[in-house]
């Protein structure tokens, strides 16, 4: 059940059965609804009838049964080439890789140089993820491309299904949301698997911060790096729906901790002003602005509650999860919430040391790296956490496979 506040489709709580229905779905063949608070979705198809010919309703075909679960099937990730060390920051900025690493955990960030491109992570880490799942390109129905830093102004989807060669014109669009942006995209391709009848959706996570962070001011250029990460979201029979919940959250008022506001131009690129503030000067974006403290203490409080919703909504203790799979910001924030959240560290997911605060890839990107490590298996379900600038923060419980 898609709703404001999770999905309710875990197959192995008989408690939640009985509150338990099935949202509206609109397939390409026809209109399908829901009967009372059963999983049964009936639906009404119209892909059968002669159009030339003028049928009577009694003609049109019986409602039949249609499966409305969804589950991660493909994954893969694509960082740039360029490798930026805590020893090379330290020939630019006043630091050391001992101060960097003690209070972040960060060793290493990639970022893009040369022939990298945003578009082109996403590229390599969308075909992988495809390779993955053994789906073509040609059977994708929706590409949503979570990033806040976009190669286009009007938005990267596009570029990348038309890269990836899906022949049939899916629909692709950006969700903007910064390092909550992947769970804001696996909720999304749920609700359209869920609710608009779509089966194949890939989710992208990917970002380049490095071309909006001030490299001379040290409480920031050592957070960031660059990268690409993505899954395959795909339909399947409720019995094996493999994402069982999310809580998600936004606070405007947090926004003073973490942004990076439009500037005017100081100069003015009009030929010559008609009158008043018009013609409007050129804009740009201002470099990353972060409270560090106040964005440690927000983390910290609202994670471990958003995830205890999450497992509270899927019905699901928190001994039942194999991996807590958080946003990689921060190492004391890492360890700070498995803390709060009684997970023992051998079974949190953490690549930070490597990649830095990768935004919306940074989810995405471990996912990947577990997974084709060996260390999450088909079957694990993930507790995983989201959350940064807007301030936007959300959780979600899945299965892997």
């Amino acid at each position: 059940m898609a709703n404001a506040s999770g999905f309710f489709t875990h197959p192995s709580i008989s408690s939640m059965r009985s509150r338990t229905h099935l949202p509206i779905r609109v397939s390409g063949s026809g209109f399908c609804v829901s009967k009372g608070f059963s999983k049964r979705v009936f639906c009404s198809s119209v892909s059968s009838i002669d159009k030339d010919a003028s049928p009577s309703p009694s003609e049109y075909r019986r409602p039949r049964l249609v499966p409305t679960g969804c589950k991660l099937i493909g994954s893969g990730s694509a960082v740039p080439s360029l490798l930026i060390s805590n020893d090379d920051l330290a020939k630019i900025v006043d630091t050391n890789d001992e101060w960097i690493a003690t209070r972040t955990g960060i060793r290493n960030r990639r970022v893009v140089s040369g022939k990298d491109s945003l578009i082109g992570l996403a590229v390599e880490a969308a075909t992988k993820a495809l390779e993955m799942a053994e789906v073509a390109p040609e059977d994708i129905d929706l590409v949503l491309m979570c990033t806040s830093t976009p190669d286009d102004l009007f938005g990267a989807a596009p570029q990348i299904q038309k890269a990836l060669g899906c022949t049939k014109n899916p629909l692709a669009y950006d969700i903007t949301a910064a390092c909550s942006g992947f769970v804001l995209g696996l909720v999304s391709a749920a609700c359209h698997i869920r609710g608009g009848g779509f089966k194949n959706v890939l989710v992208i996570g990917a970002d380049s911060l490095s071309r909006f962070v001030d490299w001379t001011d040290r409480g920031t250029c050592i957070l960031f790096g660059d990268a690409a990460g993505a899954v395959v979201v795909q339909a399947c029979d409720v019995e094996d729906d493999g994402l069982f919940s999310f809580d998600v959250h936004s606070d405007g008022d947090g926004r003073r901790h973490l942004n990076a506001s439009i500037k005017e131009s100081q100069t003015d690129g009009s030929n010559g002003s008609v009158f008043g503030d018009f013609p409007p000067k050129q804009s740009s974006y201002s470099c990353i602005q972060m409270n560090g403290k106040e964005v440690f203490r927000f983390a910290v409080k609202c994670v471990p509650q958003s995830i205890e919703s999450a497992l509270q909504k899927a019905g699901l203790p928190a001994s039942s999860i194999d991996w807590l799979l958080l946003h990689q910001a921060n190492q004391r924030i890492i360890d700070s919430v498995a803390t709060r959240l009684k997970f023992p560290q051998e079974r949190v997911i953490s690549n930070l040391a490597n990649y830095g605060n990768t935004s919306a890839a940074s989810i995405p990107l471990a996912l990947d790296e577990a997974v084709r490590s060996g260390k999450v298996k088909p079957g694990h379900t993930i507790a995983t956490s989201g959350f940064g600038a807007g301030l936007t923060w959300g959780s979600a419980i899945i299965r892997w496979r």
